[in-house]
Order: structure tokens, then C-alpha cells, then sequence
């Protein structure tokens, strides 16, 4: 297993290097969305309507955040159960997602999609939520302000603990 520092920038030119379970410290923008979120992007693309970001070289985050603190922090930043955005996520691959984050394996055609589309499926171990949070370096909500803490949020990230759970050749950490 190797460390790597990456940044989301990079990612698609770097996707090939990494391996299952090479650690990498993402920095830069991510974007979080969980199920109600998938759904709309999903519907939006089915109705040919314009996306709150571009889909194309991003990360989504399957997160929602905790109340922020009352100093104004964010909150602790879990993340959720990736399985839970199956039915989504060859779609998104499909249009040039590069990376997801999550906890727990995900299905065959997700890997599938992650294979076809030269990305990477990250793992983010449950209950860092704290650690986590404390690599946020900024928070701005981007789009369905009334699902409250399942709105997409475009994060600002340094250094966010990561494990490479599929590595765009298929490799799983769970299939181990």
C-alpha cells in the first residue's frame, strides 16, 4: 500500500496509479450528496435540464454534515452508506465523475461504471466524522436548500483521510 497526496484536480491523470487500499490525503473541492440528492441529479439529467455543478472531473461525497457548532464550524461529517447511491452512480460515472466517497462495497455495476470510466471509489471510515469535519476548510450550500442537511454543498477540503476502496481496474478492499 502506497500514500498518496492528491488533489481533485488531478485526480482523473493520477485515477490510474492508485490501487484498493493505497491511503490518499484529497485536497479541493468535493461536492456531497446522498439519496434525495442523487434522485434530483438524476432527474435533471433525464430532462435534459442543467446541473447545480459540473459533473464532469468531480467527487461526490456521500455525506450530510451535523449541525454546525454555534462558532460557526462545521459539524462532525460522516459518511454514508455508498451501497445507498447504487442506483445512481453509473449514471454520474457515465458522465465523467471521477471519484466517490463512501463507507461500505458497492455493487457490480457500479464497479462496473468505475472500470468503464477510469475512477475511483474512496473509502472514509465510519465514524471519522470528527476528524473529518476538521478538514473542511470551507462549506457553501450549491443547490436544494430544503432537503437540509442532504443539500448538495460544494466543500473546500485539505488533506481529507482517505482509502481507495475500488481502484479503476475493478480492485476491491472488500473482495479481499
Amino acid at each position: 500500500m502506497t500514500e498518496y497526496y492528491v488533489s481533485t484536480a488531478k485526480l482523473s491523470s493520477v485515477a490510474g496509479k492508485l490501487s484498493a487500499g493505497d491511503k490518499v490525503y484529497l485536497s479541493g473541492e468535493i461536492y456531497t450528496a446522498r439519496d434525495a440528492a442523487h434522485s434530483r441529479l438524476c432527474k435533471l439529467i433525464r430532462e435534459n435540464k442543467e446541473l447545480p455543478f459540473e459533473i464532469s472531473g468531480a467527487v461526490i461525497y456521500f455525506a450530510g454534515p451535523s449541525p454546525t457548532k454555534d462558532d460557526g464550524t462545521v459539524g462532525s461529517f460522516g459518511p454514508t452508506t455508498a451501497s445507498r447511491m447504487d442506483a445512481f452512480s453509473p449514471v454520474l460515472l457515465d458522465l465523467g465523475l471521477v471519484g466517490m466517497i463512501g463507507k461500505g462495497n458497492r455493487s457490480r455495476e457500479v464497479i462496473d461504471a468505475i472500470v468503464r470510466n477510469n475512477a475511483v471509489y474512496f473509502c472514509a471510515g465510519g465514524g471519522f466524522g470528527a476528524l473529518i469535519s476538521r478538514t473542511i476548510e470551507k462549506i457553501e450550500e450549491i443547490a436544494f436548500p430544503e432537503l437540509g442537511c442532504e443539500s448538495i454543498k460544494r466543500l473546500t477540503v485539505r488533506d481529507m483521510p482517505l482509502t481507495v476502496g475500488v481502484d479503476c481496474s475493478g480492485n476491491s478492499i472488500f473482495n479481499r
